[in-house]
């Protein structure tokens, strides 16, 4: 088994200690990829760059640039020295057989030109030149210079994969995605264990000889860290989800698709492949060692039909879309569509519900005026430079003398963020959002103005930050236009008027998060939920009994984050719907290692619409029909 692991710019301690990570793997007997970018993507928020880089003079990210050429030498240089002062790498007998550098780079390389072509061979040279003692390799990049190794990225790899582009590099599957990632207002895409399997047994068949599932265990991103839309849980239809349970059939058919072919990793290995067709659809790849070893892969392309073929003068049925192996060339062991693992049952289980008023506090956020900001601006600032990325959040307020005729405007604010909240005269007026896919969306609502000066609030919000494409850093966010129309076609655009500017919530500069009473916090008794807006809530809870995965049901609330003993368990969203009218996520991790033994505190920030009294704090178990899985083992790999 082999992890392929992403590094980040913080990896040296706490949750990021990459070091003790990988003496871990080691410790249980698997080897690692590891994938040092710097640039990630992996729905990981700026695409794993911390934002600082955005202020280098002159900087281009991913591309023939000095500057960011400079700090991905720089940062590469730090990741494989930790590696080789604790003899990491497996040139030292450590666990690390193959490195990474950049990350599907093809996908943005024409945008460059020259200078992304100068750049793959920077980074090749680079990198090789580090001296590792393993093999580099760049997925997605079939120009991938020798010695690096080009690799594929996908679902189906044995299909698409148009090979290593020397005859001196193995054919690797750098991520196998057992489903794919999910942004808030979208569906979770569900892959099928037959349909893993019969890509991952033609990928062998076709002289493959390394797979790494992406993901092969689910996760969370905590806090902040997902990119723009991603949902907080993290690839949970993965063979093992988002808290570490059995997803079967998932697990159990790779598990034996792995075992056969491990039994018969010799041949696959040392014998010669010979391919020949079965059919209009069928064909067959044959391993033949001299000693006699014989592997064989009858595949039927069929989608619809299954058929029976002749090989080797016996006659077997294949099913449609399916591959059978024969690890003596005779005998069938493993077919990819012939599933014979039972499926398991998600199950929750309440432990505690806080449905009681007298167990909450709730703290009232400021919502700022144009008085209250020293930042200023004749025009409006773009958001992420204005944020640094230290919040979700960035106020845009305006002061205004009313000389409109009509009595109630509608206001109309354009914004390239990802969702919008409007105050008129400190009042809430509505918000709005876009999506993962559109890239600007339209604030809209009638507003009633006071008679001479208005003071108008609009709270920005990122849910992430772009994580791909080409020119990274030039992305926009933030407010684009703003005007109030009075039906009869008189406006008064506000767009390059003077603006002031706020970073962030109260709430967050007072680190309302760690529960504390500090100046400045003054917590209250619940008050009227249906009307409130920007409420930080808290109340305590005792952990669960037992060692099942531990959730929060937040599917009562709105939209903002949460935090458990000062730990954030990330943002959640639970007023975007997804197509059939469901929340994208509303269950929340709360891992146990974040847990005291009683007195936990959990704070939430709810931007509107949130009713903290429909939460509950569960456990998540799965059913198990045939097999006692308490005790995990990992599938074998070939």
């Amino acid at each position: 088994m082999c992890f392929g692991i992403f590094t980040s710019p913080n990896s040296e301690s706490g949750r990021n200690d990459l070091v003790g990570f990988i003496k871990e793997i080691a410790a249980q007997g698997m080897y690692v990829c590891l994938r040092i970018g710097p640039f990630i993507e992996a729905e990981w928020t700026y695409g794993g760059f911390p934002f600082w880089l955005h202020d280098i003079p002159g900087i281009v990210y991913r591309t023939d640039n000095e500057p960011f050429k400079f700090y991905m030498q720089n940062f590469t240089t730090k990741i494989v020295n930790m590696m080789t002062a604790e003899n990491l790498y497996a040139s030292q007998g450590g666990p690390i057989i193959l490195s990474q550098i950049e990350n599907e780079y093809q996908n943005i390389q024409r945008a460059f030109g020259t200078a992304g072509s100068q750049y793959v061979q920077w980074a090749a040279k680079m990198a090789v030149g580090l001296d590792t003692g393993v093999p580099w390799i760049m997925c997605k990049e079939t120009d991938a210079p020798d010695p690096v190794i080009n690799t594929c990225n996908g679902m189906k790899c044995g299909e698409t994969f148009t090979g290593p582009n020397s005859p001196n590099k193995p054919a690797l599957w750098t991520e196998n995605w057992t489903s794919f990632y999910q942004v808030y207002g979208a569906l979770p895409y569900i892959r099928s264990a037959e349909d893993i399997a019969f890509h991952v047994t033609l990928f062998v068949a076709r002289n493959g000889s390394y797979i790494n599932y992406y993901m092969y265990h689910g996760g969370t991103n905590f806090g902040r860290t997902g990119a723009a839309y991603v949902i907080t849980g993290y690839y949970d239809q993965a063979p093992l989800d988002e808290y570490g349970l059995l997803r079967q059939p998932k697990w159990g058919h790779l598990k034996q698709l792995h075992t056969v072919i491990k039994s018969c990793s010799t041949t696959l290995l040392q014998g010669v492949q010979s391919n020949f067709s079965l059919g209009q659809v069928q064909e067959g790849y044959v391993f033949q060692e001299e000693k006699g070893g014989c592997v064989a892969f009858l595949i039927n392309n069929d989608r619809a039909n299954k058929v029976t073929v002749q090989f080797r003068n016996r006659s077997y049925e294949l099913l449609p879309k399916s591959i059978s192996i024969l690890p003596d060339c005779q005998n069938v062991t493993f077919n990819t569509a012939n599933v014979n693992t039972p499926s398991n049952t998600r199950i929750i289980s309440p432990k505690q519900k806080f449905s009681s008023v007298d167990v909450w506090k709730q703290f009232q956020d400021f919502i700022p005026s144009f008085d209250d900001t020293s930042l200023k601006s004749n025009s409006f600032l773009e958001q992420m430079n204005t944020t640094k990325d230290e919040s979700d959040y960035l106020w845009y307020t305006h002061r205004f003398e009313n000389n409109l005729s009509c009595s109630k405007p509608t206001l109309s604010v354009q914004s390239a963020a990802h969702v919008a909240h409007a105050f008129v005269n400190n009042t809430y007026i509505g918000g709005a959002h876009g999506n993962h896919d559109v890239k600007s969306f339209t604030l809209e609502f009638p507003v009633t103005l006071h008679e001479g000066t208005n003071n108008l609030s609009i709270l920005s919000v990122m849910v992430g930050l772009p994580d791909s494409g080409a020119f990274l850093e030039r992305r926009f966010a933030g407010l684009i236009s703003m005007q109030l129309q009075c039906s009869k076609g008189e406006s008064l655009n506000l767009t390059n008027s003077l603006w002031g500017y706020k970073v962030g919530l109260l709430g967050e500069q007072l680190q309302v998060y760690k529960g504390q009473n500090s100046s400045g916090i003054e917590w209250r008794e619940l008050g009227n939920i249906k009307e409130q807006t920007l409420i930080w809530y808290k109340t305590t809870f005792e952990t669960p009994k037992g060692e099942d995965p531990v959730v929060l049901d937040l599917s009562s609330m709105g939209k903002g984050e949460a935090w458990v003993n000062g730990q954030s368990i990330g943002r959640y969203w639970i007023l975007f719907h997804d197509s059939k009218g469901n929340p994208s996520q509303s269950l929340y991790h709360v891992p146990r290692s974040f847990l005291q033994d009683s007195g936990n505190v959990l704070v939430l920030v709810d931007e509107c619409g949130g009713n903290p009294l429909g939460i509950s704090l569960d456990t998540v178990s799965v059913t198990d029909l045939h097999q006692n899985f308490s005790k995990l083992s990992f599938p074998s790999s070939s």
